[in-house]
């Protein structure tokens, strides 16, 4: 079927991953899985505004990296940085050093804590913007595959309202599916049965 890949191990996945090691793991464990923990949702959403005019893998082989010098994506401690903070990391060369995505994630754990707050989890904010209408159809060919949709701009707006930043609505869509919001392994993938709808 257009759009998989058959591995050396015989199993078919969505093109995207191709035969990199790391791609393929990332794809067969984590994208598309459900996630309800706050410090996983948070970097996520932060790692994909670093990944904005990157690719994917890159931010990927970056991640233990990422995972250091944001103290593990908890939201307490990195919104607790300050300027100095934001100088070390752009000495960092371990990571993505570009400082309007820096301070971003700086800002975004200020306003996670403020969900958190609010909602008493990010998961339980997130489930407010999943469609639980008729089910939507596996994609069939990666043209299936959306880059934004009516929930993701949605949810967009929403944390831009509450004052987060580098949240647009591809951004916030690319979230959506590695956190298991929707569904977006094709059909035939074999990890598509694997995924669970997201319950918040």
């Amino acid at each position: 079927m257009t759009g998989l890949s058959i591995g050396v191990d015989g199993a078919a996945r969505c093109w995207w991953c191709g035969d990199d090691p790391v791609y393929v793991a990332y794809h067969d464990d984590e994208w598309g899985r459900p996630v309800t923990d706050d410090h996983r949702l948070f970097e996520k959403l932060c790692l994909e505004g670093f990944q904005s005019g990157l690719s994917w893998l890159t931010i990927l082989r970056k991640r233990d990296s990422f995972r250091r010098a944001f103290a593990a994506f908890d939201p307490v401690v990195v919104s607790s940085f300050g300027d100095g903070d934001v100088e070390r990391l752009l000495g960092d060369a371990s990571i993505v050093r570009h400082r309007g995505k820096i301070v971003s994630t700086i800002n975004n754990a200020r306003r996670a804590l403020e969900l958190i707050d609010e909602f008493g989890g990010l998961a339980d904010y997130l489930c407010g913007f999943i469609d639980r209408g008729s089910p939507v159809p596996a994609p069939m060919v990666p043209a299936d595959v959306a880059s934004r949709t009516e929930a993701s701009t949605s949810l967009s707006r929403d944390l831009k309202r509450r004052g987060w930043t580098f949240v647009g609505p591809t951004t916030v869509y690319a979230f959506m599916q590695s956190m298991g919001m929707v569904n977006d392994h094709l059909e035939g993938c074999s990890t598509r049965a694997q995924c669970a709808p997201f319950a918040g």
